[in-house]
């Protein structure tokens, strides 16, 4: 499998993670969108959104992240990210929709050169804006977590799983916005429990070869 990525793309650092948990090996395709990349017409040949991630599996072309994750979880079901209930599936897709569905898409790359471009925000604007989202969905999943009192060290149960496979990297997000993470002390427990375990510390944005 080839995984087209950016090293500091929220998602194409969920999808890294999700794959090293799964245990399936890749071969890295740096897609630079510093430079644009993403934008040419090769690129968009395989994903004509012009966003990262894409993972190719022979002839299959797999594109969002949620969509990979679910194939991912589908062929390859062990080790699960899901448990088996479905009111439990239920909670953890709902923890995990938080920052995909609310969080992350309004503080992607292409809504903040937006803010920057076309209406001149400079960068206390913009982190002012990303501390906002990240800040409302950030309150939401902390009482979820101190709601569950049968948690283990991880947003559901005692290990890793679809939650945290999106939450640690909208944590990692939220430092380079310099947001204060300390109002979120069981998020901040999660992401360090994760940062123990080597599928999370090897997708880190910093650990990939385009990180230079």
């Amino acid at each position: 499998m080839q995984l087209y990525n950016f090293f500091r793309s929220g998602t194409s650092h969920r999808l890294r993670i999700a794959l090293n948990l799964k245990g399936l090996p890749v071969d890295y395709v740096a897609v630079d969108l510093r430079t644009e990349q993403h934008l040419k017409d090769e690129f968009k040949a395989l994903n004509p959104q012009g966003l990262v991630p894409v993972l190719v599996d022979g002839q299959r072309v797999l594109i969002q992240s949620p969509a990979i994750i679910e194939w991912l979880e589908e062929r390859h079901p062990t080790p699960a990210l899901l448990p088996s209930e479905p009111d439990q599936r239920a909670r953890v897709r709902a923890l995990a929709a938080i920052v995909g569905c609310d969080i992350h898409p309004i503080n992607n790359r292409r809504i903040l050169e937006y803010l920057r471009q076309q209406l001149k925000a400079d960068e206390a604007a913009v982190n002012a804006w990303c501390a906002t989202w990240i800040a409302a969905g950030f309150d939401a999943l902390e009482a979820l977590l101190a709601a569950d009192t049968t948690r283990g060290d991880f947003c559901f149960g005692g290990q890793p799983g679809l939650a945290d496979v999106y939450l640690v990297p909208q944590v990692e997000s939220a430092r380079r916005f310099k947001v204060d993470l300390s109002r979120w002390p069981l998020i901040s427990a999660v992401d360090a429990a994760c940062m123990l375990l080597d599928p999370f510390k090897k997708a880190a944005p910093l650990q990939q070869p385009d990180a230079a």
